[in-house]
Order: structure tokens, then sequence, then C-alpha cells
């Protein structure tokens, strides 16, 4: 604490200084330009403020050594040139009104921050103009402009960032890393402007390799190109609006989930944003449709009059703040739940064509190899003891499936127009084989009918609780003494549910009443579950996600069990509820209920096509 104070001299009196142009433009890069990937966002900003309807993205060395942007926008006139090297020089906004921000950008600081800290070129001609111009930079010092040649629009070429501050080039990442942080802004504008066509290239090993091309398309196109086909055969479109702040985009089925967040992408009047807000908004609406180690996927774009939004809440604009948090954080919420229970027994598990490829038989032999069964042809009793194993014989009951079991008569055709089609067997006492009138559907039993039994519960418990069946004998059921605790506090709430249960005595329960709808049950288990549920939870969870948890697990043990073997009524049953069933598409934890075989695929299989 005795050390001497590096900036202030120990026998002077401390002084305010004003630092110069060029100090105040390396310390505001600091902020603004943390690493290339925000140079980069920051100039395709710029562009699309411009009006550019092509951007050309061109880096080097994860754009540590070059970074060039190039638009077809309005570009800008000699005078501009060197205005737009100064910091606080924006064309887009008078600085009046700072809550009326109708552009990416606004601040006028992220061109001079760089040219503080790279050497850069800027090369522009505005549209209608004769000639461009050009303008050099070199850690701050800017040169006089020069005639260019370029058509209309702007390049921005900035190269060697940060070699006017080589302190910062200790803390960049690889070149790989970099490049690929670059690539994900790109990919987030192109996202937030689909009428745009945008070009990504790597110059690192001289000649360009083209890492992102994409033409002007419909926003669903965009999505598709830049996070693949799976999540746009698997998304739902979302539309919907409340009190003037509009929610559009696409969400993912809840069994495309994921392992992180990487796929979930916020766009905020354009501007793409990582709002802790709308992510924790994003989670609850998938909060009892998938695990809790699993995280949705979704594209969504908010827009609403910017007065009721501040963008100006965050060095690199990616946060802002709603006027109305609870109004912004509802309509997700609301919006998310509506498009997934209108998606029904839907889910992303659909065998995609190309899928079949991998049940393909395996090519045919060339011409003139030996084939054993065609070309050996053996003696007489060989021959006869082949034939009679290959016949039904004694020997077929030996090799026979005890665990399959099809229904002889053929289904009526309206069964066949259903959705989920008419039951035709049970496999492994598990599945359920479905003819459908475009192909099949396997049905996971269990899971399906765990995902109904809590939809019912839900149902029973939002409108006044479920019906209860008295037990002839109440069960004890002993649990360590906070397991115990835990149950009977919400024990109110599990006798809405049709679940009584009271103490008795130091780590004992009194189990009076189970639920209806579940039969006959384990109620031991059941409880155990409960406490475990209620532990892993913790008390930092909301009442509502406490409950959901609880309706889980209640669900889980009144569902079909693996192993039953259910009859041809049964099953359709089964089939009809998932139909009628909201979020049937998957079970309590996110995993499919069933899978869909297209006809096509399967005739393709088959060589039929």
């Amino acid at each position: 604490m005795n050390a001497p104070d590096r900036n202030i001299g120990a026998d002077a009196p401390p002084r305010i200084r004003l630092l110069t142009e060029a100090a105040a433009n390396r310390i505001a890069a600091g902020e603004v330009i943390e690493r290339p990937a925000a140079a980069v966002k920051e100039l395709v900003e710029n562009a699309l403020d411009a009006g550019a309807r092509r951007i050309d993205v061109a880096l080097a060395d994860g754009g540590k050594t070059l970074i060039r942007v190039s638009d077809d926008g309005e570009g800008m006139t000699r005078e501009e040139l060197p205005l737009a090297l100064q910091r606080h020089a924006t064309s887009k906004t008078d600085g009046e009104d700072l809550l009326d921000i109708r552009t990416l950008g606004f601040r006028g600081e992220a061109l001079p921050s760089m040219a503080a800290v790279g050497r850069m070129t800027l090369t522009s001609r505005a549209r209608g103009a004769a000639e461009a111009w050009a303008i050099e930079a070199r850690a701050g010092a800017v040169e006089r402009p020069r005639p260019a040649a370029r058509g209309e629009g702007t390049e921005v070429s900035l190269r060697d960032l940060f070699f006017a501050t080589p302190a910062r080039l200790k803390f960049l990442r690889s070149d790989r890393a970099e490049l690929q942080a670059a690539a994900e802004a790109v990919r987030r504008l192109a996202m937030a402007a689909p009428g745009v066509g945008f070009t990504l290239s790597d110059l690192s090993e001289g000649e360009p390799r083209l890492l992102l091309r994409a033409e002007p398309e419909s926003p669903l196109s965009r999505l598709r190109r830049l996070l693949g086909r799976e999540f746009a055969e698997s998304a739902l479109e979302i539309d919907a609006e409340r009190e003037g702040l509009r929610l559009t985009g696409w969400a993912a089925l809840p069994t495309y989930s994921r392992g992180t967040t990487r796929q979930q992408f916020l766009f905020v009047n354009g501007r793409p944003v990582a709002d802790r807000l709308l992510i924790g908004a994003l989670g609850a609406a998938y909060s009892d449709l998938m695990s809790r180690d699993r995280r949705p996927a979704a594209a969504l774009f908010f827009d609403c009059d910017p007065e009721r939004v501040d963008v100006n809440v965050h060095p690199a604009k990616t946060e802002v703040r709603f006027r109305e948090p609870a109004l912004a954080r509802g309509l997700v919420v609301s919006a998310l739940r509506h498009a997934l229970a209108g998606a029904g027994h839907r889910s992303a598990a659909s065998v995609p064509t190309e899928g079949f490829g991998a049940f393909a038989p395996p090519p045919p032999r060339p011409a003139g190899a030996f084939t054993y069964q065609q070309d050996y042809r053996g003696t007489p009793m060989l021959r006869e003891e082949a034939l009679r194993f290959q016949g039904p014989g004694e020997l077929a009951g030996e090799f026979s499936s005890p665990s399959a079991r099809a229904e002889p008569e053929p289904p009526a055709p309206e069964a066949l127009s259903r959705p989920l089609g008419a039951a035709r067997a049970q496999i492994h006492e598990t599945y359920i084989v479905a003819q459908t009138g475009t192909g099949m559907v396997i049905v996971d039993a269990h899971a399906a009918h765990e995902r109904i039994v809590y939809e019912k519960l839900k149902a029973a418990l939002a409108t006044g609780g479920a019906a209860g069946q008295a037990l002839l004998l109440p069960e004890i059921v002993e649990l360590p003494g906070e397991d115990a605790e835990r149950v009977l506090e919400i024990a109110p709430d599990l006798a809405r549910l049709g679940l009584a249960v009271e103490g008795f005595g130091a780590g004992a329960l009194c189990v009076r009443e189970t639920p209806a709808m579940l039969g006959n049950c384990d109620a031991g288990a059941l409880l155990r579950d409960l406490a475990d549920e209620l532990a892993e939870g913790g008390a930092a969870r909301s009442l509502e996600a406490r409950l959901n948890a609880v309706l889980s697990r209640i669900a889980c043990h009144g569902s079909v069990r693996a192993g039953r073997r259910l009859n041809v009524d049964e099953m359709n049953a089964l089939l009809r509820e998932m139909e009628a069933t909201p979020n049937s598409g998957q079970c309590n934890h996110g995993r499919p209920t069933s899978v869909s075989l297209d006809l096509a695929g399967i005739e393709r299989l088959f060589g039929r096509r």
C-alpha cells in the first residue's frame, strides 16, 4: 500500500491533463474494438446503414493482418471522408434525441477507433458521383484525400490491427478462433438482413477461400442456409403482437434442442443482441418441454418504436433495455408456448431422405466374383438340409421373436388419413408401428403416454385439481428427515393433484390417496422420486417450475411401462390422444415420442424408385 503511484509524482500535486486525440481514440478502441470480430461487426453495420444490397467481407489471419469490407451503398464524397475519421462524427443522428435511433450505428466512434490502432484505407464513391476518393490513416494520423478508382459504394481496408498498441495482440486468440468469431458476427448480421447478399472469404493462404455466400432471399431461406436444413424443417413460425411490440421469427421444436445457447439468435429492430432478459424468456417458454441440461434453438426478431427500447446501454451495442421489460418477456413466453402447443404430436425426429442411406444394401458384387451360395453346389444331403432350414419347418420357431405382434385386420381407410395413422403392430412391447397414408410412424408408447398424463395433470391443476383415489390401507413411506420436510412443504399442492400426504412421525409420511389417473402405482417409489426432484431443484426455482417438475415425476409413474403388451384398441387410443394433446411430439425430457418414415424414402431403400 506504500508503493509509489506510477501516474502521479511523489513530490508534485496531481494534475488534470487533457488527453491527446490519438490517446483518446486508442482508449475508445479498447471499448469498441476489442478483437477483429468487433471491427468486422462495426464495418458491416455501417454498410447496412448505408443501404447496401451486397456486402463482401475478406479476412486474413483471422482479421489480425487484414479486414476488408466492400459494399454498394450510398458512399461518401471527398469532403465527408476526413469527417468520417473524426470521433463523434456521424450521419445517422444529430444527437438531439438518442431514444429515436433507427440505425445500427450512431456514435461515430468505430472508424476513428480502428484508424487509431491500425492502418486504414477508406475508399468511397458517392451514389451518382463521377469519381471516387480514398483517404489513409496510420495510428491516428490522417492523410489528405486522393483520387481513386472504384464503383459506387465504400471499401474499408484495415491492415495490421493493433499494431499501434502491440500489447493488445497478446490478448487475441488463435487465427482460427478469431476467424470463427468474425464469421459468427457476419452470420448474425446476415440473418438480420436476408434481403442483402453477403460473401465472406479467407485470404490467409493467398488464394481466396469462400466461407459464406448468401444471395438475397426470404428470411426462412436465409436461416436454412446459415443454420441448416434440419433447423428449417423443425422450426415453427412465430408471429405475435402485443401493445405495439411485434415478435416474428422461427423457433425449433423441443426435440431439436442443443447443449448450449449457440443457436439462439435474438434481434431488436434489426440489431443482433445478447440480452439476458430475452434469453431467459426463451428458456422459460421451453421450461417444461425439455430437460434442464438442454437449450432451445430459435431466431426471434423484435420490432417496435425505437423510443420503447434503449440501445445505448453497452459499448458494443449488444445489450438493450426495454421500457416495458415485463411486456417483452411475456410476449416471448406466450408466443412460443402458443406455437409449441399448436405443433401437437409433431417432432424433429422424422427421418430425412438422406437418412435412409444408412440402411442401404451393400453394392452388388462385380461380375465374376465368387459367391458361395451360388457357386458351391454341395452334396444333395446338404442342399436338402439347407432347404429345410430356410422353409417353415421345425427350426422356424427357434428364430421367431416373441416380442413382435402384428394386427391381422387391415386398418380402415379413414384411420390412415389421421396424422398418426392406424396401429399395425407392437414390437419389443415398447414401440407401436402405425401405418399412415404417406408412410409409417414408430411411437415410443411410454414416452408418449408420459406426455399425455403430464398435460392432463397440468390441466387438472389449472382447473381446480385432479381426482384422487383413496387407499384401502394408508401406506407409510419412510424418508430422510430433510426429504420428508420438503414433501410436506408442498403437501397442499400435492393434494390438488390427488396425492394426499401427511406427516407420520420423524422421517415418515402417510399416503392416503393417489391420483386416480395413475391407476395402481407404487406410492413409496413415487414419493422418493418426488423428494429427489425437490432436492435437486432447490429452493431457488419458482413455485411453478417446482410444481411442473413434480407433475413430470408423477406422470412418469403413471405412464405405460415398457414391456406391457397393448391390444390394437389401446394402441389406437394412445395415437388419438397424442393427436389431441399439446406438445405430444416430445416427452417431458425433450426426447421425441415418434419417428416418421416417408414412403418414398422406404421405396428408394428397396430400389422401387
